[in-house]
Protein backbone atom coordinates (compact mmCIF):
# COMPACT_ATOMS: atom_id res chain seq x y z
CA UNK A 1 0.00 0.00 0.00
CA UNK A 2 2.71 2.78 0.63
CA UNK A 3 3.70 1.79 -3.03
CA UNK A 4 0.01 4.18 -3.53
CA UNK A 5 1.87 6.85 -1.99
CA UNK A 6 3.77 8.27 -4.52
CA UNK A 7 1.09 7.77 -7.08
CA UNK A 8 -1.12 10.04 -5.63
CA UNK A 9 1.63 12.01 -5.13
CA UNK A 10 2.51 12.28 -8.57
CA UNK A 11 -1.51 12.71 -10.01
CA UNK A 12 -1.14 16.41 -7.48
CA UNK A 13 2.28 17.16 -8.97
CA UNK A 14 3.85 16.93 -5.96
CA UNK A 15 7.83 16.70 -7.27
CA UNK A 16 9.99 13.71 -6.60
CA UNK A 17 7.44 11.27 -5.40
CA UNK A 18 9.66 8.40 -5.04
CA UNK A 19 12.83 9.86 -4.27
CA UNK A 20 10.78 11.44 -0.83
CA UNK A 21 9.39 8.14 -0.49
CA UNK A 22 12.83 6.52 -0.67
CA UNK A 23 14.28 9.33 1.68
CA UNK A 24 11.42 9.02 4.22
CA UNK A 25 11.88 4.61 4.54
CA UNK A 26 15.66 4.01 3.51
CA UNK A 27 17.91 2.68 7.02
CA UNK A 28 14.24 3.10 8.81
CA UNK A 29 11.74 0.66 9.92
CA UNK A 30 8.75 1.28 8.03
CA UNK A 31 5.40 1.45 10.34
CA UNK A 32 1.73 2.76 10.14
CA UNK A 33 2.93 5.65 12.21
CA UNK A 34 6.46 6.60 9.95
CA UNK A 35 3.59 6.34 6.62
CA UNK A 36 0.84 8.66 8.26
CA UNK A 37 3.18 11.10 9.42
CA UNK A 38 4.72 11.25 6.34
CA UNK A 39 1.71 11.56 4.22
CA UNK A 40 0.35 14.70 7.10
CA UNK A 41 3.28 16.58 5.69
CA UNK A 42 2.67 15.96 1.99
CA UNK A 43 0.93 19.34 0.34
CA UNK A 44 -2.71 17.14 -0.80
CA UNK A 45 -6.01 18.14 -0.93
CA UNK A 46 -8.42 16.57 2.58
CA UNK A 47 -9.72 14.38 0.59
CA UNK A 48 -6.45 12.22 -0.82
CA UNK A 49 -4.65 12.78 2.40
CA UNK A 50 -7.38 11.57 4.19
CA UNK A 51 -7.61 8.72 1.86
CA UNK A 52 -3.94 7.73 2.09
CA UNK A 53 -4.16 7.71 6.30
CA UNK A 54 -7.15 5.55 5.99
CA UNK A 55 -5.79 2.69 3.70
CA UNK A 56 -5.45 -0.58 5.46
CA UNK A 57 -5.07 -3.96 3.98
CA UNK A 58 -8.41 -4.51 4.46
CA UNK A 59 -9.65 -1.11 2.51
CA UNK A 60 -7.39 -1.21 -0.30
CA UNK A 61 -7.65 -4.23 -2.68
CA UNK A 62 -6.91 -1.94 -6.02
CA UNK A 63 -7.77 -4.48 -9.03
CA UNK A 64 -7.57 -7.83 -7.34
CA UNK A 65 -11.22 -8.60 -7.43
CA UNK A 66 -11.61 -7.64 -10.96
CA UNK A 67 -8.72 -9.11 -11.78
CA UNK A 68 -10.04 -12.43 -10.18
CA UNK A 69 -12.52 -12.63 -12.19
CA UNK A 70 -11.45 -11.55 -15.17
CA UNK A 71 -8.88 -14.65 -15.17
CA UNK A 72 -11.24 -17.02 -13.66
CA UNK A 73 -13.91 -16.41 -16.27
CA UNK A 74 -10.58 -16.71 -18.65
CA UNK A 75 -9.85 -19.83 -16.76
CA UNK A 76 -13.05 -21.48 -16.91
CA UNK A 77 -13.21 -20.61 -20.91
CA UNK A 78 -9.76 -22.52 -21.34
CA UNK A 79 -10.75 -25.31 -19.54
CA UNK A 80 -14.07 -25.73 -21.43
CA UNK A 81 -12.77 -25.33 -24.76
CA UNK A 82 -10.56 -27.93 -24.98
Amino acid sequence: MVALVPDVMRRYDIPEPYEKLKEMTRGRDVTQESIQEFVQGLELLDEPKSILLNLSPLSYIGAAEELAKVHSWHLFETLLLR
